[in-house]
């Protein structure tokens, strides 16, 4: 897409206003992902100066937010590179999220006031959502509302900021497009968790069913500990390497709860719900969005 070089150059414009060659330098390093908030907002607002702007501040902190998170995680990779704090270290992915951080702040100072605070008032959310996400795994989590209140706040917060920013930039009904973003970032993040049990380590890039093994009691998991009669079976394989025939027991336990099975039919109401959320709006491009997410093969 044309438009995303035109955020992608907008980003850089504003990180050389820092002033600091490192910060270019590591900006080069970073991993490019879908930009998928950014095509959001352009679908939503057009193609123009503040629509452009809006995106770059955003996919800046959204690339903060990654940059803290694999620190975080100590994750060595980021989309199949080596992440910053691999290549640097700690420190230095730390202080490069906040030179982003506080550099769209500075950029979304000069926004609609609206605008402003509907962002950085998700990006305290996401916050918070990463600290319920660490406390999340110091033990297994059976509450289905409280993996949901994560997930709205890590991942979905944003992607409906995004969705509400762009609706006020272009006059649009605001609360259809938020409902819109926060249900496309939930849906988003339980299509992630369910792909991790259904998908191979090839296709993902990582080792399938990593999440439980890291602690992350997923929606699938949640569902299947809800129905099984051996809750403890299931309880003591958390956060431990699975031998296959754990893993052969979960997925096929998975299956015969229908666990696996009602985890995407929840992904896919969500998804639905959006769509019709924004049925009298003319937009066909958000719901090929949608559809393509939810619709696809498991």
């Amino acid at each position: 897409m044309e438009e995303l070089s035109l955020v992608k150059n907008q980003i850089k414009t504003f990180v050389q206003e820092c002033n600091d060659a490192k910060s270019l330098t590591l900006l080069e390093l970073l991993a490019t992902g879908k930009m998928l908030r950014s095509k959001l907002i352009l679908k939503i607002a057009g193609i123009n100066e503040e629509a452009i702007k809006l995106c770059a501040i955003v996919e800046m902190i959204h690339a903060a937010s990654l940059l803290h998170d694999d620190v975080i995680d100590e994750s060595d990779t980021r989309r199949g590179k080596p992440s910053v704090n691999a290549l640097f270290d700690n420190k230095t992915a730390i202080m490069f999220g906040d030179i982003l951080y506080s550099k769209a702040f500075t950029e979304l100072s000069q926004m609609d006031k609206r605008i402003a605070h509907t962002v950085s008032h998700a990006v305290t959310l996401l916050s918070i959502g990463e600290m319920l996400d660490v406390d999340l795994t110091q033990k297994f989590n059976s509450n289905y509302d409280l993996y949901l209140d994560m997930i709205y706040k890590k991942t979905a917060s944003l992607i409906e900021a995004s969705a509400r920013a762009a609706a006020i930039l272009a006059s649009k009904d605001e609360e259809k497009y938020a409902l819109y973003g926060k249900n496309l970032g939930l849906a988003f993040q339980m299509i992630d968790d369910i792909l991790d049990i259904t998908q191979d380590s090839s296709t993902l890039g990582k080792p399938a069913m990593l999440d439980f093994v890291e602690g992350k009691v997923t929606i699938p998991y949640l569902f299947l500990h809800q129905r099984i009669e051996d809750k403890q079976k299931l309880e003591s394989m958390y956060k431990k390497s699975l031998r296959q025939e754990e893993i052969a027991w979960i997925k096929e336990q998975m299956n015969t709860t229908h666990a696996l099975q009602d985890a995407i039919l929840q992904a896919k109401t969500l998804g639905n719900e959006a769509i019709e959320a924004l049925k009298d709006e003319n937009t066909l491009d958000l719901v090929m969005i949608m559809k393509a997410m939810i619709e696809r093969e498991f």
